[in-house]
């Protein structure tokens, strides 16, 4: 969200804080997305793209009460969740999961997914690579060129650039604070550069805190009171009072910027911040609550005013990341679990269920269930099953075994993602996991096949594609893997 500043003031709770205007509240034109969309496409303007929507799933879901049950397990490994029916015969997911079974034509899943470690760390899922510098305490892991591995989100906005130059070809929905569970930061730019990095439109200005466990309460609050990505800083509130005038301003600069060339000469940065400056598409983007209101119900979300502790807030990312992709981003990552994310010992909520993993499961993975269907569903209604892909994971599995905590612990040997859209063959599961869930037994797949799927997918050859690092030297994106064979 693009904000300007305005003079500092204290509110009735005794807090300092500077008002502001946010871009997101100026109904420019007065036309909603649709009908914006819709005009560009009669004017030629609108270009058909593809695109990428990640859901990370940090701290770890358990694969085996999900997508991969083992009901004739053992009662300590196949815990007390029975395998339902999807529309697609033969294929089973658990009862946790119906709305997803009723549209696993739409779906396909990937069960034998290995190459993880053992690492609270979502930055396999962004990158594809096991090797990063010190993020928080997720410790150093040798072997990633200068300047870090770049996120897919990053390589695409370095290889197509903006559909729009009103549109970030990347953002990430990350609510504040995710990097105490997330460790990565979900715009991570690595050695491609902060003009690459993902635009972050909920959180913090700051991308460079890392959270790590003895971080004061104090801390976190400073931080999620600081400002959004883009601030035009010195100017007063008094002198934009004046709604019309300011709307013949932002058309005046639009006209003097687009008629002098100076976009053609301006770093990527800067012509990015134009671009939302002189336009609404990003901030009606944003606005979820311009879709008719059974459109948002269907996704579960919540209309309460304030978020719910344990609730299904962040549902709303799902939507969100629909429009934006829609109006023209190529890539959007989000975390989701229950509100807020955070790290269990200060209160939150993420998928790291050490003990009571059931009870956390019949809580969370319906509200999953809700907004990924809602989500895959919506995608198809808009026309754009073949160009978006979807993708669902986090950093590793759980152990087959309970423990005695009635939790599953960190497990990497094997774990799941849940595909949808891109043009793939869906309605299909590939590979498998041995009998109690321990090991891939059929058909392994790798992180980095995921990410040459995706990168296909949007039009990139990932076999060929290198990028120079810091140093100047080339680097394969995916270490030369395939596409998954059996989705494209």
């Amino acid at each position: 969200m693009l904000n300007i500043l305005g003079p500092g003031s204290r509110f009735c709770d005794g807090v300092s804080r500077r008002s502001f205007l946010s871009i997101g509240s100026l109904a420019m034109g007065g036309m909603g997305l649709r009908e914006m969309l819709a005009a560009e496409s009669v004017q030629g303007v609108s270009r058909p793209h593809k695109a990428t929507i990640m859901i990370l799933l940090p701290g770890g879901p358990p694969h085996q009460d999900m997508v991969d049950l083992k009901p004739t397990a053992p009662k300590e490994i196949r815990g007390p969740f029975q395998p339902i029916r999807t529309n697609v015969p033969g294929i089973d997911l658990s009862e946790m999961m119906p709305r997803t079974a009723a549209i696993m034509d739409k779906m396909a899943i990937v069960r034998s997914l290995h190459g993880g470690l053992n690492d609270h760390n979502v930055h396999i899922n962004l990158t594809g690579w096991e090797t990063h510098p010190q993020m928080g305490d997720s410790p150093h892991r040798p072997g990633f060129p200068t300047g870090g591995w770049p996120s897919l989100g990053a390589v695409v906005s370095k290889v197509h650039g903006p559909v729009h130059r009103s549109m970030p070809p990347f953002i990430s929905l990350s609510p504040p604070n995710a990097e105490s569970t997330t460790r990565a930061s979900l715009n991570q730019p690595g050695f491609l550069g902060v003009g690459h990095a993902g635009f972050e439109t909920n959180r913090r200005k700051r991308d460079d805190i890392v959270y790590k466990s003895g971080v004061s309460k104090e801390q976190v609050a400073a931080d999620a009171e600081s400002g959004a990505d883009i601030t035009l800083r010195g100017i007063s509130l008094d002198r934009l009072g004046d709604r019309t005038l300011l709307l013949k301003s932002f058309d005046r600069f639009r006209r003097n910027i687009e008629a002098g060339g100076v976009m053609d000469g301006m770093d990527i940065i800067t012509q990015q911040a134009l671009g939302i400056l002189t336009s609404s598409r990003l901030a009606k983007a944003l606005d979820f609550r311009l879709e008719p209101a059974d459109l948002v119900q269907r996704y579960g979300i919540s209309d309460a005013a304030k978020p719910v502790h344990g609730g299904p807030e962040l549902l709303k990312q799902f939507l969100v990341a629909t429009r934006l992709v829609e109006a023209g981003c190529r890539c959007v990552t989000l975390a989701f679990s229950q509100w807020p994310l955070e790290r269990m010992s200060r209160g939150g909520f993420n998928w790291d269920w050490h003990k009571e993993n059931f009870p956390n499961v019949r809580a969370t993975v319906p509200m999953l269930d809700i907004g990924l269907s809602a989500m895959v569903e919506d995608l198809h209604a808009r026309g754009l099953a073949d160009d978006v892909s979807v993708v669902v994971w986090g950093e590793f599995g759980r152990t087959p075994k309970i423990n005695g905590n009635g939790g599953r612990d960190h497990w990497p040997n094997a774990n799941m993602c849940i595909m949808a859209g891109g043009g793939m063959r869906t309605g299909q599961v590939v590979g498998s996991t041995n009998r109690l869930g321990e090991v891939p037994k059929d058909r392994p797949v790798h992180y980095r096949e995921v990410f040459a799927t995706l990168y296909h997918n949007m039009g990139i050859d990932p076999e060929s594609l290198t990028l120079d690092d810091l140093r100047g030297r080339p680097q394969y994106v995916v270490d030369q893997q395939k596409p998954i064979d059996e989705l494209v």
